[in-house]
C-alpha cells in the first residue's frame, strides 16, 4: 500500500482531527484507532510483563511527522519524543528535502558481533591461530543453538579473533562471532551463540573464557542517508541559499573538528533518530551507544554526519552509522503501539526501519545547522517552548495559545511571566 505523506495543516488541527487523518491515510482499522486514542496504549499487565517491579507506566506525547519520501517511497514516521521542535524540524526538513528528490539510503546486512573473552593466556597469537584454524567447527557449535535462524538464511558467518598482548590483567584474546540476525536486533540471539561455544573455546585455547556477550558497537550493521538541496531550496527571508549553504558547511566543520561542538551537534542527530527507535519498542540505548561509540571511530570524537559543496553548488549532506534495530522480539513484539508504529511506518524489514531511522537524523540536523547558521536556534524553538512554559505556568485551552502569543511577541519565555500574564488576564 502506498501512502502520500504529505501533511498539510497539521498542526493547525486538533489531536482528533490529526489522528482521523492518519488512520484515513495508512488505512487504520477500529481497533487500532482505539488504540492509537486510547492514552493507555499499554495495557498494565503487559507492562509488568515486560520488566520487574512495575507499578504503572510513564507516558510520553506520540506523534507523526509526515513529508518524507525514501528512495521515491513516501513515509509516515511516527515519533515519541517530549523536546519541543524535534517533530517540526523534521517534518519541515523532509518538506524541503523531498522537493529535491527526497532521501537516498542504503544499508549493509544485519550483521552483529558476539565477543567471547578468554584469558590466562601465555601465548595470545598461538591461541588466536588456533581458533581460526577451528573457525569451521566454532561456527558449527553457534548455529546448533538456533536452527530458526538459520532457516530464514541468518546465523553465525564467520569469526574474528582479536589479540590484547599487554592488559592489566596480563594477555587476552577476544573472539567475536559475527552473526546475521536477519530482522531481529539480535542481543539474545548473539548472547546464547557466544555461551554455546565458550567451552569448545576453553579447549582449543587452554584458557578461561570470561565474559560471553554482544557488542552495541555494530559496526557492520550500518545505515546510510543522502541528500542534495539547491540553494534556492534553502534560501529564507532574511538569507539568500548560497549564505544559509556557508553557514551550514561552516556549522559542520565545527563539529567535525572539536568534540565540544560535536557532542551536541550529535545529540540533535539523535534527538530525530531516537524517537523513532523508541516507538517501534526497540532499545534506544543500544543505538546510542552505537553511534558515540562509531563516531570516536577515527581517534576522535567528530560528526555523525558530512555536509559539503556540489560542483554545482547544492549542499550535499550524508549520514552512515551502526542502526542496531529489529522488527522481531523484545517490546517490538509485546509492546502494541511499538506493532502500530511499525503499521504507520510500512516498513518490510530490519533494514528498512534503520533507514528511515538515519533518515530522520539526518533531516533532524539540517534543521538544527540551518537554524544555528541563520537566526539562530532559540528563535524557531522560543514558540513551541512557550508552550511547555504556558501549560507549567497553568494556562488551559485557548489561554495557552495566548500565553504563548504574548511571551514570543516579547522574547520573554519564562514560567513567572506566563503566572504574571494569565493574572492580569483573569
Amino acid at each position: 500500500m502506498s501512502i502520500d505523506s504529505r501533511l498539510p495543516n497539521f498542526r493547525a488541527m486538533d489531536p482528533a482531527q490529526r489522528l482521523d487523518e492518519i488512520v484515513a491515510k495508512v488505512g487504520l482499522n477500529a481497533a487500532e484507532r482505539a488504540l492509537l486514542a486510547d492514552a493507555g496504549g499499554l495495557p498494565l499487565e503487559t507492562a509488568n510483563g515486560m520488566i520487574e517491579n512495575v507499578i504503572s507506566k510513564f507516558e510520553l506525547p506520540y506523534a507523526v511527522a509526515g513529508y518524507f519520501q525514501i528512495n521515491g517511497r513516501d513515509v509516515l514516521v511516527p515519533m515519541v519524543v517530549e523536546e519541543p521542535s524535534v517533530v517540526a524540524a523534521a517534518s519541515f526538513m523532509a518538506k524541503l528535502i523531498r522537493e529535491s528528490g527526497g532521501f537516498q539510503t542504503s544499508s549493509t546486512g544485519p550483521l552483529m558481533r558476539a565477543q567471547v573473552q578468554i584469558m590466562g593466556l601465555s601465548d595470545p597469537f598461538g591461541a588466536r591461530h588456533a581458533l581460526l584454524m577451528h573457525r569451521q567447527e566454532i561456527i558449527d557449535i553457534a548455529n546448533s543453538r538456533d536452527k530458526v535462524l538459520i532457516g530464514l538464511g541468518g546465523g553465525c558467518k564467520d569469526i574474528e579473533v582479536h589479540v590484547f598482548p599487554d592488559t592489566a590483567r596480563g594477555a587476552m584474546v577476544v573472539m567475536h562471532l559475527i552473526v546475521d540476525v536477519r530482522d531481529a536486533m539480535g542481543a539474545n540471539t548473539v548472547n546464547t551463540m557466544a555461551e554455546a561455544v565458550a567451552g569448545r573455546v576453553e579447549a582449543i585455547t587452554g584458557g578461561k573464557v570470561r565474559l560471553r556477550i554482544l557488542s552495541n558497537l555494530a559496526d557492520l550493521r550500518l545505515a546510510r542517508a543522502r541528500v542534495q538541496l539547491s540553494p534556492e531550496l534553502l534560501k529564507s527571508k532574511d538569507y539568500s541559499g548560497e549564505e544559509v549553504i556557508n553557514g551550514i558547511l561552516d556549522a559542520y566543520t565545527f563539529a567535525a573538528v572539536d568534540p565540544y561542538r560535536a557532542a551536541t551537534h550529535n545529540k540533535g542527530i539523535m534527538n530525530g533518530i531516537d524517537p523513532v527507535i523508541v516507538a517501534t519498542g526497540n532499545d534506544w540505548r543500544a543505538v546510542e551507544a552505537g553511534a558515540h561509540a562509531y563516531a570516536c571511530r577515527g581517534g576522535h570524537y567528530t560528526s555523525l554526519t558530512t555536509w559539503e559543496l556540489a560542483a554545482n553548488g547544492d549542499l550535499v549532506g550524508t549520514i552512515e552509522m551502526p542502526m542496531p534495530v529489529g522488527l522481531v522480539g523484545g517490546a517490538t513484539k509485546t509492546h502494541p503501539m511499538a506493532q502500530l508504529s511499525l503499521k504507520i511506518l510500512q516498513t518490510t524489514s530490519a533494514q528498512d526501519l534503520a533507514e528511515v531511522a538515519v533518515a530522520v537524523g539526518l533531516a533532524q540536523n539540517l534543521g538544527a545547522l540551518r537554524a544555528l547558521s541563520t537566526e539562530g536556534i532559540q528563535r524557531g524553538h522560543m514558540a513551541l517552548h512557550a508552550r511547555n512554559i504556558a501549560i507549567a505556568a497553568g494556562a488551559k485551552g485557548q489561554d495557552v495559545d495566548w500565553v504563548v502569543r504574548e511571551m514570543v511577541a516579547v522574547k520573554d519565555v519564562r514560567v513567572d511571566f506566563a503566572v504574571k500574564l494569565l493574572a492580569d488576564r483573569q
